[in-house]
């Protein structure tokens, strides 16, 4: 099986992208969605409270607005958090990749915002980058409310677009224009077929 994983940076379109691949058929493994889900877990809500204070608990269910404000508070704060949400996330990816191989997939796609941050791109075949320009995301983030001060403390925690790219084996330039993300989901779709047909099929 080829694992690809697709990331980017908060606001360049990595969603967008992967719900276009969901359309074309593609089994797609959401890591954000993966975490989501995990944070409702009893255990982790009560891992998060010792952790971040009992302000960040509302109702029995994580306050994502605060445990955000706490986490982003500092490097080490941000890493406390990770290091309660990504083994859990990454034991929930690989139990799906397994359950796609026992079904004879050769193709996976991995979806996640801290590839390269969290090296989890060392355990998969390859990279896909979506970039973006920073005036876009901007615009972008701006529609969804996040203040561009949210946005500038969330991306000094991240590995800049410019150097995922690098690591990257494609890259997708996502400035806008619908018609030019197609072609390049097309060229995409094109790419992948030819990276898992270096697989053999089970028999």
């Amino acid at each position: 099986m080829i694992i690809v994983g697709i990331t980017g940076i908060i606001g360049s379109g990595k969603t967008t992208v992967s719900r276009m691949l969901k359309n074309k058929e593609l089994d797609v493994i959401d890591l954000d969605a993966l975490a989501k889900h995990i944070t409702a877990m009893d255990e982790v809500v009560e891992e998060i409270g010792k952790a971040f204070g009992k302000e960040c608990i509302k109702d029995g269910k994580v306050n994502v607005a605060t445990l955000r404000q706490r986490a982003l508070q500092d490097r080490q704060s941000l890493q406390t958090l990770e290091d309660i949400i990504h083994p859990r996330v990454r034991r929930a990816m690989w139990n799906k990749i397994d359950e796609l191989r026992e079904k004879g997939k050769t193709l996976c796609v991995i979806d996640g915002p801290l590839i390269f941050e969290t090296g989890l791109y060392k355990e998969l075949d390859k990279t896909v980058v979506i970039s973006t320009g920073q005036e876009t995301i901007k615009e972008r983030l701006k529609i969804r409310g996040m203040s561009e001060e949210d946005l500038l403390r969330i991306m000094d925690f991240q590995i800049p677009l410019k150097e995922k790219e690098e690591k990257a084996d494609y890259v997708i330039y996502n400035n806008g224009a619908v018609e030019d993300l197609e072609k390049n989901i097309k060229e995409l779709l094109e790419l992948l077929k030819k990276w898992e047909g270096t697989v053999h099929a089970p028999e």
